[in-house]
């Protein structure tokens, strides 16, 4: 008989806290309650930020449905008894002339011409930065780089200094030209075409007789059109919004865009009473300004949810 004694192994009794609760659930309770906590002030600050941006929005709406009279008397983010949207539109159309009509044609001019020349620039040379290998192309990126950290503004005098030269000071190419530059599109062109566009696509095209821009254009470009669309609307927008690139190389009002001539509005308005009191069609101006921004990310933006599983094709 052995003189060491066997005894069966018992199961360990499971630890538990003080309350007598098993330690294991205290601690998956715990871990429900931290991760409840962060998705209710997750959700706190995103309804903070959405409250952010859609106030002026708001408010830009309800001041469109007022006249000059009832901007000052009403408040400020409700409606007044008086719905004056349509007669400011009528008035807006019929001001001095017409010339809002004017200066919208010039915003959607700049804005167009500018922005589908700097979403093709940024197409040609994202691509060339992503799939091609040349001297230098390190130290240009680089540069471009840094001068997506220049500010535009800090820009426009020595813009103004150059176009003079040219004389083309007081034309649309003083606002188009400058506008074909898209530093920010051309990095997110070649870091979404180095994640889209699979060299080994473009080595089979090339294995089967396809010409570079052949290749480009069947086999590349059909795998970017989300970036396209999103460079598009960058460039658009970035140049509708331009204020300080307009004023300063644009005195005609006949050319003016509508930021800058909604503007002069502003500035006849806040002359006082030798000024013309304009608030009403200058709210309503700036109302209708931003649609056409607004309806083109509403249609647009099926384009970008297009891009989730591109990243995917190897």
């Amino acid at each position: 008989m052995s003189i060491f004694t066997q005894r069966p192994i018992e199961a360990a009794e499971p630890l538990t806290t003080a309350t007598g609760v098993p330690s294991h659930v205290d601690r998956s309770a715990k871990g429900r309650r931290r991760a409840g906590g962060r998705r209710i002030g997750s959700h706190v600050f995103l309804v903070i930020l959405a409250i952010y941006f859609v106030v002026p929005i708001w408010w830009l709406v309800v001041a469109s449905t007022k006249d000059t009279a009832g901007l000052f008397s009403s408040p400020a983010f409700w409606f007044s008894g008086d719905f004056s949207l349509f007669s400011n539109i009528a008035e807006l159309f019929t001001h001095q002339g017409g010339i809002y009509w004017r200066w919208l044609g010039n915003s959607f001019l700049y804005a167009f011409a500018g922005g589908i020349g700097a979403t093709i620039l940024a197409i040609l040379a994202g691509y060339g930065f992503a799939k091609y290998d040349f001297r230098g192309r390190g130290a240009v990126f680089t540069v471009v780089l840094g001068s997506v950290m220049v500010p535009l503004t800090a820009l426009v005098i020595p813009t103004f200094m150059l176009l003079s030269q040219y004389g083309i000071i007081n034309t649309p190419w003083a606002v188009i030209l400058p506008s074909l530059l898209s530093p920010f599109g051309v990095y997110l062109m070649r870091v979404y075409t180095q994640d889209a566009v699979p060299d080994e696509m473009l080595e089979a095209a090339r294995i089967d007789g396809a010409g570079e821009l052949r290749t480009f254009f069947q086999v590349a470009l059909p795998l970017l059109r989300p970036a396209i669309v999103t460079v598009l609307l960058l460039s658009i927008v970035g140049t509708w919004n331009n204020f300080f690139l307009p004023l300063a190389v644009l005195t005609d009002p006949q050319l003016l865009p509508v930021t800058v001539g909604l503007n002069r509005w502003t500035a006849l308005s806040n002359a006082g009473a030798g000024g013309e009191q304009v608030w009403n069609l200058i709210t309503s101006g700036a109302f209708i300004s931003v649609l056409p921004l607004i309806l083109s990310f509403l249609f647009l933006q099926r384009y970008w949810q297009g891009g989730l599983s591109v990243g995917s094709i190897k």
